[in-house]
């Protein structure tokens, strides 16, 4: 275990920590309850702007592609400050750190702050790395602590008042072409799973309470993955960890690290969306080309030929899929919305978002609506059914910023984070 120098700024005396129990409609960690992408079942605002439905909006200490949580009454982001905030100027690498910032979810006031310096050994500003700096990960929590992951300078643990637990470092390698870090924690019973893919070549699970590491696997077939595994519940009851890879996907049992199968995956060197499942079939898509496969979980060894349900050639290189009904949907990097069939694959429509440009973040449902932040060009909203329907686009003029983190929801709320701004979205 290594420990880095860390500022922590208290900004408002906490006796306590929240005002209402956490509850079952929180955002803890990327993608939302189970990653899934989908959120309670309160009503969120469809429609805003710098004058409609915009609670609150606060300044962030630096840019992210990290999404926020959120607990309670508060919420959590990660942002990074001191190098490669601006492009022309990216400054002295040892002046890099990473910043965990607490909020206060009524009014957005800065709860408190926790600073962690980078190592000497980050990836430099430069290539593909400058789409998205220094702090990708989302956080996540257990309720009684925030765990966030700061890639080469490690895992860490806060208390809820902004104390920091312990922290471990998983490894200083560097993600193949210097495109950085971009997988996010996954908690399961006692411990932190680490998709260490960038730093180590490996999942490396951590006990929460100590940070003490309780089981490793490595792979030199977690290169190119930045794609963050899934825990999938299988009809027995039991529960597996699912991570696509390049060309593959691999089932590991999340208690010890163990393989337990694989099977053919998405035909690319290099993946990016997440997973999603159901009723022990998972979804997975991927590739500049574009493929999705959907395959039954569990088994032993090769089960391309026995758990393979479907295969296509359309997806998505950067962006995630959710399940909605009997459909799966997600807008394409590129912007193109995509309804398809989780029974047999097939394609019930392919439409363009109106001026989207580039996406990064994934779609959510939220209301019998999806959301989809566009990096430039505002939200896309539009009905989640098998018929595309526009509903509306949404943005803040005066807010240039970039955004790439797909954004929160949790009961009546939309949090949006773009490289300036956390914003507050609901009806008033």
């Amino acid at each position: 275990m290594s420990r880095s120098l860390f500022r922590l700024v208290v900004l408002l005396g906490l006796s306590g920590w929240l005002g209402k129990t956490a509850l079952a409609a929180d955002w803890t960690q990327f993608r939302g309850p189970g990653g899934a992408g989908v959120a309670d079942s309160h009503d969120y605002a469809t429609t805003w702007s710098a004058a409609e439905n915009v609670l609150w909006r606060v300044n962030l200490p630096g840019p992210g592609a990290s999404s926020p949580i959120t607990l309670g009454d508060r919420v959590f982001v990660t942002s990074y400050r001191g190098y490669g905030v601006d492009k022309s100027a990216p400054g002295e690498l040892a002046r890099l750190e990473r910043v965990l910032v607490c909020l206060n979810r009524a009014d957005g006031k800065v709860l408190w702050e926790a600073a962690v310096k980078g190592t000497a050994d980050e990836d430099r500003y430069q290539g593909f790395i400058q789409s998205h700096g220094y702090a990708t990960s989302t956080p996540a929590t257990d309720g009684k602590r925030v765990y966030v992951f700061f890639g080469k300078a490690g895992v860490l643990a806060f208390d809820l008042n902004g104390k920091q637990l312990w922290q471990t470092s998983v490894g200083t390698g560097s993600a193949q072409m210097g495109w950085g870090q971009g997988t996010s924690l996954i908690l399961y019973q006692n411990s932190v799973i680490v998709p260490a893919f960038a730093e180590g070549k490996a999942l490396v699970a951590l006990d929460q309470e100590t940070g003490k590491q309780i089981w490793k696997t490595e792979a030199d077939g977690f290169e190119g993955c930045w794609s963050s595994p899934i825990l999938v519940d299988l009809p027995d009851g039991k529960q597996e960890l699912v991570a696509s890879v390049p060309f593959e996907l691999w089932g590991i049992d999340p208690a010890n690290g163990e393989f337990l199968w694989f099977s053919e995956g998405i035909k690319e060197g290099a993946i990016c969306p997440t997973l999603v499942a159901r009723e022990g079939v998972v979804y997975a898509i991927g590739g500049r080309q574009g493929g999705a496969v959907a395959v039954r979980a569990g088994g032993r060894d090769d089960v391309t030929k026995t758990h393979t349900v479907w295969r296509k050639d359309f997806g998505s290189y950067v962006t995630s899929p959710l399940l909605v009904g009997d459909h799966l949907y997600w807008v394409s990097d590129r912007g193109i919305a995509y309804c398809v069939r989780t029974a047999d694959g097939e394609q019930v429509y392919k439409e363009r978002l109106a001026d989207a440009g580039q996406l990064y973040a994934s779609v959510v449902f939220a209301n019998g609506q999806l959301y989809a932040a566009s990096r430039e060009n505002g939200t896309y909203v539009y009905a989640a059914k098998p018929q595309f329907e526009s509903v509306a686009k949404n943005s803040v003029d005066e807010d240039a910023g970039t955004c790439n983190a797909t954004p929160a929801f949790s009961e009546g709320r939309m949090f949006l984070r773009t490289d300036r701004y956390l914003y507050c979205i609901g009806r008033k």
